[in-house]
């Protein structure tokens, strides 16, 4: 009877360092852990699809990620907040925008760089930032032919009222 309470122990123990490999294994692999970097935000007017942990690329390249996400109640425009590795430097005129990867893949942040030679520094914003794209609403617009903009219609010309000739 001892024998069997030391062999479930011992596998017990077992079980449970192979689990903790594992979870060690996917925690630095992701790249799920925390990133030293700088802080950066833009404000944007739609985040769908966005949340804390959502990728940061440049080229393709994952160099950050989101950290949090706050509404403005006065502008309704979102802050993203994002850390960004320290050996990655921004032009202070480069660009983000809200883009997935294919038709059906996830949201990620893409940061276009600019040319400038001052480099953005830590708690600034980009100046030219664009939100997320619905789009399914933009290909329900044109299978529908529906107006792709938000303006009214023009108005129409008036017609001539219908009468007898003179």
């Amino acid at each position: 009877m001892q024998q069997n309470n030391i062999a479930e122990t011992i596998i017990g123990a077992l079980v449970v360092a192979v689990a903790v490999g594992f979870l060690a294994f996917t925690y630095t692999r992701t790249g799920s852990g925390s990133l030293s970097g700088y802080e950066i935000n833009a404000r944007l007017p739609k985040v769908d699809g966005l949340s804390i942990g959502t990728d940061v690329r440049l080229a393709g390249i994952k160099v950050g990620t989101v950290t949090d996400l706050t509404l403005d109640p006065k502008t309704y425009l979102v802050t993203v907040h994002m850390n960004v590795r320290d050996d990655i430097k921004i032009p202070a005129d480069s660009s983000v925008l809200v883009t997935s990867s294919g038709f059906l893949g996830s949201q990620y942040l893409s940061i276009t760089p600019g040319g400038d030679q001052k480099m953005m520094a830590a708690g600034e914003f980009f100046e030219s930032a664009q939100g997320s794209i619905d789009l399914m609403s933009m290909v329900g617009r044109f299978a529908t032919g529906a107006s792709t903009t938000n303006q009214p219609p023009p108005p129409k010309p008036a017609q001539p009222p219908l009468g007898n000739g003179p």
